[in-house]
């Protein structure tokens, strides 16, 4: 797998939240809340609660969680008012982190985020010091096994994917925002499983690290995925196939 790869970084990302499976469920029910207080409880006119409802269920949350988060977002029912906060800095070497966190506290977010970055060799940078180098992307990871180039091409861009590369053992197809829903659908109705489908950040550069730096890296990445504010956590840092040791 090439360290270039997209998958690299939402590969750390999924292992560090497998390894702490009871979070999963509470990020999950954050940003359904927050999802429909945002744009109401009707997943059909709101992409962003659609979204969430989909990767919901495809952790196998229980139907009442996910309507009892929604009735927290529109009121029906009493529950926390979240911010959205987003946090950008520099890991090791400079690579550049971005820290998306739900909040009921924003003075407690900054401070653990800030301690994170500061005692794992990095720094909070100021607003769109890092933002630039990454875009917002919809991004499905497929086994090569699970289907062929042709016949994956095919479906993905007839449902309005943007691109259809290769990264090793992967296929990684990149989706605009707005049409991920419909390439997500188009890839389940062909009934190919999907390692990785979810709307990310997606870095344009990368920045290689290895041995102390990569593996104080890494360290960053699982201390600021560990806050119980965090949501998502991207960055430019460029892996290797194995994982990094200290």
């Amino acid at each position: 797998m090439s360290g270039h790869s997209k998958w690299a970084t939402i590969k750390h990302k999924k292992g560090a939240l497998d390894a702490k499976r009871g979070k999963i469920f509470t990020r999950l029910i954050k940003e359904i809340t927050v999802a429909a207080k945002g744009g109401g409880g009707d997943p059909d006119g709101n992409p962003r609660l659609r979204t969430a409802i989909a990767a919901a269920k495809a952790e196998n949350m229980p139907a009442d969680n996910i309507k009892r988060a929604i009735q927290k977002g529109t009121g029906e029912l009493e529950g926390a008012n979240y911010e959205e906060i987003q946090f950008e800095g520099y890991g090791p070497g400079g690579v550049a982190v971005i820290v998306q966190c739900l909040s009921d506290n924003r003075n407690r977010a900054v401070s653990e985020v800030r301690h994170a970055f500061s005692k794992h060799g990095g720094n909070l940078g100021e607003t769109g010091s890092v933002g630039y180098m990454f875009a917002k992307k919809g991004l499905l990871v497929v086994e090569k096994d699970a289907a062929s180039e042709d016949k994956l091409t095919e479906i993905v861009l007839e449902a309005g994917a943007e691109d259809l590369s290769e990264s090793g053992d992967y296929w990684e197809i990149t989706t605009a925002p707005a049409d991920f829903n419909a390439v997500n659908e188009a890839v389940k109705a062909a009934k190919i499983e999907t390692l990785q489908a979810e709307i990310t950040m997606v870095a344009s550069i990368h920045t290689k690290l290895e041995g102390t730096a990569a593996a104080q890296m890494q360290r960053l990445l699982d201390a600021l995925e560990d806050l119980d504010d965090t949501q998502n956590v991207y960055s430019n840092f460029d892996m290797d196939e194995e994982p990094v040791t200290a």
